[in-house]
């Protein structure tokens, strides 16, 4: 099933390893649990509605593969910013199906290359492709859904002489592919975030970077809330347990994270990124100071974005 060859001519693209270029990843799955945070097999259905009802997500696994993880969607990462990068060139028909080699790939993700990482490669496609999601998501209406594999289909290309992978190729599902290549869809990450070894953690930066961003004032989440946007499948006492070391560790590439309460006293996480809120107190320092002297209030160098509301409940 998964060895099965696409004849579209797009195969000849070849995407080479990804030098300098920045990682995209989409908006839409960045804020909401669509993986697995553990490396065991995961059976459990990830079941999600926000807080308003509006966006509902369920996500089931093969039995035989297991639920695909949030190590694996470091492929769609790749995809993601392979095509932006192509975008930013000026190509006009960007391919659904990628071609590269397993060893481009893996190191372009930042994982080794010996063989037990192509093995974890091919086991990572097959995650991909029989994982099933259900969501709400780009439906016109609350009545409608959208149900879709993360992968559409995989090839690897296996040496005759020594037997190791190498080409590859990648067809991402429509639901995948439009939600790339569609206009401000994509936010651009870390490099550092392929270095994050635990699932929980990788997931707090993606949310972080979702509704953190770059605003100096943070963003507040209620705990409750946390938990159910990270998809996690431990109760809410060991969830909290595990968010208060990554907390004390506080070494997410770009986000301070703090832990504290909303004004109802319910416990939260507050998130900052580091350079905006640095930025923020800058300019507030010179705000007081042209104050005194009787000047007008400084420019900010790069306006900043805000997103309104901080507490989650204000957000799909």
């Amino acid at each position: 099933m998964t060895r099965r060859r696409d004849p579209n001519s797009e195969l000849d693209l070849f995407i080479p390893l990804l030098h300098d270029v920045p990682l995209k990843d989409q908006r839409e799955t960045m804020e909401r649990p669509f993986f697995s945070l553990q490396k065991r097999k995961r059976l459990k259905p990830i079941e999600y509605r926000s807080p308003d009802g509006d966006v509902w997500v369920k996500v089931e696994a093969m039995p035989a593969y297991g639920m695909a993880t949030i190590w694996d969607a470091d492929i769609l990462i790749w995809a993601a910013s392979a095509l932006a990068r192509m975008k930013a060139q000026g190509v006009n028909d960007l391919p659904r199906t990628l071609k590269t080699t397993t060893y481009d790939l893996l190191r372009a993700i930042k994982r080794d290359t010996g063989g037990k990482a192509y093995a974890e490669l091919q086991a990572a496609l097959q995650r991909l492709e029989t994982t099933s999601i259900r969501t709400s998501l780009r439906a016109p209406t609350r009545r409608t859904e959208a149900q879709f594999g993360w992968l559409d289909g995989w090839t690897l290309e296996i040496d005759q002489n020594t037997g190791q992978p190498r080409g590859m190729t990648l067809t991402l599902s429509n639901w995948v592919y439009e939600g790339i290549v569609g206009d401000r869809s994509l936010l651009t990450m870390h490099g550092d975030y392929f270095l994050l070894t635990g699932g929980l953690e990788r997931s707090l930066y993606r949310i972080a970077r979702k509704h953190a961003g770059v605003q100096p004032e943070g963003w507040l989440c209620r705990l409750e809330i946390l938990h159910t946007k990270t998809g996690s499948d431990s109760p809410s006492k060991e969830f909290n347990r595990m968010l208060r070391k990554v907390v004390e560790r506080n070494q997410l590439p770009e986000y301070d994270l703090r832990l504290t309460t909303t004004q109802d006293g319910s416990p939260a996480l507050f998130v900052v990124n580091r350079v905006a809120a640095l930025e923020g107190a800058v300019t507030a320092e010179l705000a007081l100071l042209n104050e005194r002297d009787g000047l007008p209030p400084p420019a900010p160098a790069k306006p900043l974005k805000t997103k309104g509301r901080r507490l989650v409940q204000a957000n799909a």
